[in-house]
C-alpha cells in the first residue's frame, strides 16, 4: 500500500482568534501542524506528504520551518480560498506511485498510530474509509433566534473525523465532478454514489478550532501512548514527544 498524504493548513483561523494562526500555536513544544505531519512522515506505507498552506503563510513556512520540512521530506503547496480548493491544488502534485490518498486536518495532531493503521487497512479493503465517532449527546435544531425547532434523532449519526483515505482514482474522480461546497472529502465520494466505510475513531482526536480546543489537545497529547523512539521534527531537534 502506497499512500500520498495531503495536510490542508490554509484556513484563516477566524474562530480561533488572536494574532497567531492555530497551525503555528505551540503544542508540547512544537507547532500544531508539525505534530500532525509527524503522524505520517516516518510510516513505511506513506510515499509522499504534502502540506497545503495559504499564500500569505508561505514566507513564514519557508523561513521559520523550511529546514524542518526539508528534513521531513514534506512538499509545500499553495492552497486556495476554501478547503476543497486547497485539496484540489495538492491533487495536482500527487506522486504517480501513490495508490491511495489520505487527507488529514493540520489541526488534528492527537491521533494514535493505531487509528491510522485501522483506517489505512479499511481503505485497502474497501477503497474508501474515514475515522468517525458516534454521536452520543442530544442534538437540537434551532432557528435563527436560537429557539429549538426539533430534537434530532441521533441514531445512526457519526461525527466525521480525519484521516480520510481513498483509492487515488476515486478521489481524483470525485474532485473532477465536484461542484459547490463540501465540508469533507468523504462527501464528494458519497456524491458519486460510492460507499465510504467508517472506522470507529476516538473522542481524543480533537480538531483545534478554538483556544479551549488547544488546551484540550495539550491534555490529550500527554495521555496518548508515546513512541519508544520519537523522530526529531527537524535537523537540529532532539527526538522528543
Amino acid at each position: 500500500m502506497k499512500v500520498s498524504v495531503i495536510i490542508p493548513a490554509a484556513g484563516a483561523s477566524r474562530r480561533f482568534g488572536g494574532k497567531t494562526k492555530k497551525i503555528f500555536e505551540r503544542l508540547g513544544g512544537r507547532a500544531v501542524f508539525i505534530r500532525s505531519l509527524e503522524l505520517f512522515v516516518n510510516r513505511p506505507d506513506v510515499c509522499q506528504v504534502q502540506l497545503v498552506v495559504a499564500a500569505e503563510d508561505m514566507e513564514t513556512m519557508q523561513g521559520r520551518f523550511g529546514a524542518n520540512l526539508g528534513f521531513m521530506g514534506v512538499k509545500l503547496v499553495t492552497g486556495g480560498a476554501e478547503r476543497t480548493d486547497s485539496v484540489r491544488c495538492a491533487l495536482e502534485h500527487v506522486a504517480e506511485e501513490a495508490e491511495y490518498i489520505c487527507v488529514h486536518d493540520a489541526v488534528r495532531p492527537c491521533v494514535s498510530p493505531l487509528w491510522i493503521d485501522a483506517v489505512f487497512a479499511a481503505a485497502a479493503r474497501t477503497g474508501a474509509a474515514i475515522l468517525a465517532y458516534p454521536v452520543h449527546g442530544t442534538l437540537k435544531r434551532a432557528d435563527g433566534e436560537r429557539r429549538i425547532v426539533e430534537t434530532v434523532d441521533r441514531r445512526g449519526l457519526w461525527e466525521a473525523q480525519t484521516p480520510q483515505v481513498f483509492r487515488k482514482e476515486l478521489l481524483l474522480r470525485a474532485y473532477a465532478q465536484h461542484r459547490g461546497e463540501a465540508t469533507d472529502d468523504a462527501a464528494l465520494v458519497e456524491a458519486l454514489g460510492e460507499p465510504v466505510a467508517i472506522v470507529r475513531g476516538d473522542p481524543r482526536n480533537v480538531k483545534i478550532t478554538t483556544r479551549s480546543d488547544l488546551a484540550l489537545a495539550a491534555a490529550v497529547v500527554d495521555s496518548l501512548p508515546k513512541p519508544s523512539r520519537p523522530a526529531p521534527a527537524g535537523p537540529f531537534d532532539e527526538a522528543r514527544w
